[in-house]
């Protein structure tokens, strides 16, 4: 395995782990796609559009310091749609966080109260947002009776080391 810096194999295994996530779900029926657990955020196909938007705006937030505008006739996302997506915006992400400067902020309208926020925290907000939801649907899975994918470090470091 290539050895990278702390932040580029932070985000590449974010990515990796997004498309091995999305690449199992596509395998799912439309019904099995709807399923859903107590506790978690909803539908497996709602919680993967989920990831997929909350990545695009958090990687609006730290290249332009814009929040992303979707198109009001944006049609809704296929598994394949989402997985292009992330392919950008993971490609991005490991792009842009190592530039991330601990002063660096953006501005963001914080529930009526535009405030600076650090986009280390954005960067941080991106993994443990997409790490929270990708075990809600290996959960769903399961419950389902479908085997998620292996998504631990280790096995990114296997896959990689090959």
């Amino acid at each position: 395995m290539k050895s990278t810096d702390t932040l580029t194999t932070l985000f590449s295994h974010h990515l990796w782990a997004n498309l091995r996530l999305l690449e199992r779900c596509a395998e799912l029926t439309p019904e099995q796609l709807n399923g859903t657990a107590i506790g978690t955020y909803g539908s497996i196909y709602d919680t993967l559009h989920h990831i997929v938007t909350a990545e695009q705006s958090y990687l609006s937030r730290i290249s332009t310091g814009k929040r992303y505008e979707r198109p009001e006739d944006e049609q809704p996302m296929t598994i394949a749609d989402m997985m292009d997506s992330v392919r950008k915006t993971g490609s991005g992400l490991i792009e842009w966080a190592p530039k991330v400067q601990a002063g660096d902020t953006v501005r963001i309208d914080w529930d009526g109260t535009p405030r600076d926020v650090p986009k280390t925290i954005i960067l941080t907000q991106v993994i443990n947002h997409a790490t929270e939801h990708r075990a809600q649907v290996m959960v769903m899975m399961t419950q389902l009776g479908v085997e998620p994918p292996d998504l631990q470090s280790w096995s990114y470091f296997d896959e990689m080391d090959r």
